[in-house]
């Protein structure tokens, strides 16, 4: 079988998790683990189900980068439980998943698939990277649409779309995203700044919803584009296949000041330096010996039920193994 990655959203899936398994599931302890038997039924889910041979968790070392926050100061503003000015600042999460994560990474290191993260930056911009650089097909695991804007049917570049749930999980490809919003994937980043997302706190250009944005990268291809038709360049406007209303070039020079930085916080970052997958160790094996002995172990102590055999299973009939 040819090689393919996956990469997971850590965050989204674990949050998912968090909110999708009873609580009532505690260690001995009384520590809660339903976002880490959540996370291992979805990995063990994930890996049955589309048989990826390289696995990655990607994560956020910094979950609100100050770089995107010195251009939007708005950007997630509305989850920040303490601003730290010499470092990350500190997201409101839940006391009982927060308790959770070292468990989630020590999981995740006795199965062997490495987690991955960057100072300064999210791990949409580790995903971005890697998928851009990856030499194999490449399949996102995640419920945040803005990672749309790194679908490539060329590149065999897809979406494993989880926000509806993990049993209706929807593949996300370039025709998908033409049906759910009329543009093209390599238009999605555009679509996302016109638009606006307040669940990110990004307040987008007043007037202007998913069909008018639709309809303006429809007429002009890009932001770019329609910017210079709206700057009133005369060249771009000759060159453009279409017109454009005075009302419309108002809304958009109107918000000039968000339309200069909003895309360097919406493109997700592609360039990082970071290991291959296969440098990274991230080909998916069958855990022995020690490891195995050890997670079993875990998954006693911390009355992790069957998610431990069942991602172990996984893992033994993994296209790679």
């Amino acid at each position: 079988m040819a090689d393919r990655l996956m990469l997971l959203d850590t965050a989204s899936l674990y949050f998912r998790a968090f909110y999708g398994v009873p609580d009532s599931l505690k260690r001995a302890d009384g520590t809660p683990v339903n976002a880490v038997r959540g996370l291992l039924d979805m990995i063990a889910r994930l890996v049955a189900e589309f048989e990826p041979t390289h696995l990655v968790a990607c994560w956020d070392d910094d979950w609100r980068p100050h770089w995107r926050v010195e251009l939007i100061p708005s950007y997630k503003a509305h989850r920040v439980e303490l601003v730290v000015p010499a470092g990350p600042d500190i997201e409101e999460v839940p006391d009982p998943l927060e308790a959770q994560l070292p468990m989630i990474r020590e999981t995740l290191g006795l199965l062997g698939i490495p987690i991955v993260g960057v100072a300064a930056h999210e791990a949409d911009d580790v995903i971005g990277s890697l998928a851009t650089q990856a030499t194999m097909p490449v399949d996102v695991v995640s419920g945040d649409r803005d990672l749309f804007q790194l679908v490539d049917d060329g590149r065999g570049v897809r979406v494993i779309y989880t926000a509806r749930g993990m049993n209706r999980l929807e593949l996300v490809d370039n025709e998908w995203v033409v049906a759910k919003y009329g543009i093209e994937a390599a238009q999605y980043a555009d679509f996302a700044t016109l638009r606006g997302d307040s669940s990110d706190g990004l307040p987008g250009v007043a007037g202007i919803g998913e069909k008018t944005a639709a309809g303006l990268l429809g007429d002009f291809g890009s932001l770019d584009a329609m910017l210079a038709v709206a700057s009133g360049d005369p060249d771009a406007a000759d060159a453009a296949p279409a017109t454009m209303s005075a009302s419309m070039r108002a809304k958009l020079t109107g918000a000039h000041d968000y339309l200069a930085v909003a895309p360097t916080v919406v493109n997700v970052v592609r360039d990082l330096d970071l290991p291959s997958a296969e440098e990274l160790g991230a080909r998916l094996a069958p855990v022995t010996g020690a490891r195995r002995e050890a997670l079993e172990d875990l998954g006693e102590e911390w009355n992790l039920g069957g998610s431990v055999p069942r991602v172990l299973a996984s893992l033994d009939h993994a296209p790679s193994a």
